[in-house]
């Protein structure tokens, strides 16, 4: 192996380094899209249980299955944010600029609130879906 050779392979590998690296961020990115995703459809089951399930009786019932649904979407939502931002903390990126974390958390927290005025709405509003 020639003199210069010895150095050129060593930037290579730090750079092959610095792509993985940033593509781990953007694996992170993808991974709380996923979970996001997770979440927003386990909302949408606790409002389709509610919508075909409202005749159940004692109608209490349905609503708390919908509300079970609707408050993992949000606790999902919490927890991927926070993953993820946890992550971000320890990585460091090279080419690639990540999310910013205040991104996440306002994505996160929009879900939750969301969900929380759904269960209350749930609840408080007490009709029955239209057509009943």
């Amino acid at each position: 192996m020639a003199e210069g050779d010895e150095d050129h392979t060593g930037k290579w590998a730090e750079a092959r380094t610095d792509w993985a690296e940033d593509r781990t961020v953007l694996a992170v990115e993808r991974t709380f899209a996923g979970w996001l995703r997770t979440a927003l459809a386990s909302v949408g089951i606790g409002l389709g249980f509610r919508a075909l399930f409202s005749a159940w009786e004692p109608a209490w019932a349905a609503k708390a299955i919908a509300t079970l649904f609707i408050m993992l979407g949000a606790l999902l939502a919490i927890g991927a944010e926070r993953r993820a931002c946890r992550s971000f903390k320890r990585l460091q990126t090279h080419e690639v600029k990540p999310a910013k974390g205040a991104n996440l958390r306002w994505a996160a927290w929009a879900l939750v609130i969301g969900a929380l005025v759904l269960v209350a709405g749930l609840w408080l509003l007490g009709a029955s879906p239209p057509g009943d």
